[in-house]
């Protein structure tokens, strides 16, 4: 399957966070591919479009994709000083 038969589901800021949606979509049989800027990735910069990454799968996944990605909820972390 080739990159231009994806297409993008998600916009999120941050590996973590792209990671984690990535592996609830790969645990529900669907294809996934990251797309980012490497000097974001390298860096860790996430400001004017720096760390933004691009969730994509293939056209006939997209909407179920979406629908698992709504119920996705990812905790902020907590300071446990």
């Amino acid at each position: 399957m080739k990159n231009q038969d994806f297409v993008t589901v998600a916009v999120v800021y941050g590996q973590i966070k792209a990671e984690v949606f990535k592996s609830h979509l790969e645990s529900e049989d669907i294809p996934v591919y990251l797309q980012y800027e490497s000097l974001g990735k390298v860096t860790g910069i996430t400001i004017d479009g720096l760390g933004k990454i691009k969730i994509k799968v293939p056209h006939e996944f997209a909407e179920e994709a979406k629908q698992i990605l709504q119920q996705v909820t990812i905790e902020p972390e907590s300071d446990q000083t």
